[in-house]
């Protein structure tokens, strides 16, 4: 009986055996597949999360880009519109033969006969404007009328560098010349270091010098003129058309101012630079030598715009001629050049006996 039940017993056992090892082995795979499906989902929620992640950085890189290239399109549209508003400027005045009226884009004009003091034409004469450079003719009379000696060596300092508008030079402190050859850059390529200079190596200094300058203005009979500085980047140097062509008549008297005026290039040898710097004169129609010019300036700061004074024979005739607030670099050119044709094609009109009075030089 005790065989029997043992018998029975191991064979139970067996049995168990053979049912739960498969069991064991079937959820240890259930769970092993388990966790291969979790790893699956988290790696491919990882994958989707990467490529959401690489998508969103890729679109934020391309809206960059986008952005770049749209602002580089809008400047390439502005700089194309200026070049072709310049174009037109231009244009205008080479299409215009002087047959019809003459219409100025210079907001302020004067047109006189030097010699006779006739007005050929005038707009907006009387109107205080700022004149920008142009204040570099009464700073050259008044240094000349000092009879300081032309071949002193003066020296750039730090007074004489523009803090107020932050133009650059090529005059750096310390670059030294004679005085003559200061004189020189301010007139010809509108160096307003240089005419500091001038000022600051006056006898008295740059304030006596301001000073002399208003008093020359008063003396030569400008009576809507004033100068607080003696480049012109101060916008309170302010004249009239008027009165400007009383002052290119007065500097006219002067020789230095005449020939440097209307020089077109000079090659200057500066110290630490191994080869000459050219300076060119700020007048493209000097440069091109088409013109007959006896004496001439430009200026600019934003607040005068585009000006140009110059003594020119047009037709024959010695002309005075006043272009102030023109706006684009070659607007008062292409008046300069309406005007010539204007005068050629009807000889040299005259207003009504309409006189300017103008007075020489006057030291």
């Amino acid at each position: 009986m005790m065989k029997f039940l043992l018998k029975h017993m191991l064979l139970a056992y067996l049995a168990f055996g053979l049912v739960a090892v498969p069991s064991e082995a079937l959820a240890a795979h259930k769970k092993s597949s388990k966790r291969l499906v979790s790893n699956h989902k988290h790696t491919s929620s990882k994958l989707v999360s990467s490529k959401k992640n690489g998508l969103s950085k890729h679109a934020i890189s391309s809206r960059h880009q986008f952005g770049r290239m749209r602002a580089q399109q809008i400047n390439v549209r502005l700089r194309a519109g200026h070049t072709l508003q310049l174009q037109r400027e231009y244009a205008s005045a080479e299409n215009f033969d002087g047959s019809g009226a003459l219409e100025l884009a210079s907001s302020n004009a004067l047109i006189i006969n030097q010699n006779t003091g006739e007005v050929l034409f005038a707009k907006n004469t009387n109107i205080p404007t700022p004149i920008a450079s142009i204040t570099k003719l009464m700073t050259a009379m008044v240094m000349l009328d000092a009879k300081l000696p032309q071949d002193q060596v003066l020296e750039i300092s730090d007074n004489d560098i523009d803090y107020l508008k932050g133009t650059s030079s090529r005059l750096t402190i310390g670059t030294q010349m004679t005085r003559g050859e200061f004189l020189q850059l301010a007139l010809m390529s509108s160096e307003n270091r240089a005419a500091s200079t001038l000022a600051s190596n006056y006898p008295g200094g740059r304030a006596l010098f301001v000073r002399a300058m208003n008093a020359k203005a008063h003396l030569i009979g400008l009576t809507n003129t004033h100068f607080v500085d003696p480049t012109g980047l101060d916008s309170e140097n302010v004249s009239t058309a008027e009165d400007l062509a009383k002052m290119v008549q007065a500097a006219y008297q002067y020789s230095e101012i005449r020939a440097a005026t209307t020089t077109s290039d000079r090659a200057v040898y500066l110290e630490g630079r191994a080869f000459p710097v050219l300076f060119k004169n700020t007048n493209g129609l000097v440069r091109e030598g088409d013109w007959e010019i006896g004496l001439s300036k430009t200026g600019f700061i934003n607040e005068a715009g585009r000006c140009l004074v110059m003594q020119a024979t047009i037709a024959g005739e010695p002309m005075i001629v006043v272009l102030l607030n023109s706006n684009g670099k070659l607007t008062r050119i292409g008046d300069a050049n309406r005007i010539r044709k204007w005068m050629e094609f009807n000889g040299v009109p005259t207003s009504a006996g309409q006189t300017l009075v103008m007075s020489g030089r006057i030291s």
